[in-house]
């Protein structure tokens, strides 16, 4: 495959481009990370998720340590360019390194942020004592 698509992204200033992982069945959004090209290529070229930790600085396999990967059943590119969301099937149900399956399980009520999913699995059950 060539890799002319990944020219037509429009990559920021540190060379990313945030995406956004929805549910491919329920349309629910679950995380939003980012890629760098290598990221987006692997991901394009498979069928799971690789995504750019920045606060690790190197790619991170979606599930390389919990278990909970994302089978990649679409990539779509917006209007600008500049964000990419993937349709994926989440492995284990789990997406939030919290346990829960969105990492937006906090709502604003009366001005203040409340949690409003439980988490499904311990954390340290899916990583380990940190």
């Amino acid at each position: 495959m060539s890799d002319a698509w990944l020219d037509a992204v429009k990559w920021n200033e540190d060379g990313l481009v945030p995406v956004i992982a929805q549910d491919a069945g329920d349309g629910r959004v679950l995380m939003v990370a980012w890629m760098n090209r290598e990221a987006l290529q692997l991901t394009g070229e498979g069928d799971h998720a690789v995504y750019w930790s920045r606060s690790r600085r190197k790619l991170w396999h979606k599930g390389e340590e919990s278990g909970n990967q994302q089978k990649v059943k679409e990539i779509r590119l917006d209007c600008d360019n500049d964000v990419i969301v993937l349709q994926i099937e989440q492995m284990g149900g789990i997406a939030c390194h919290t346990g829960r399956r969105s990492c937006f399980f906090q709502r604003l009520e009366n001005g203040r942020w409340q949690t409003v999913e439980p988490v499904l699995k311990d954390p340290s059950e899916m990583y380990g004592k940190r």
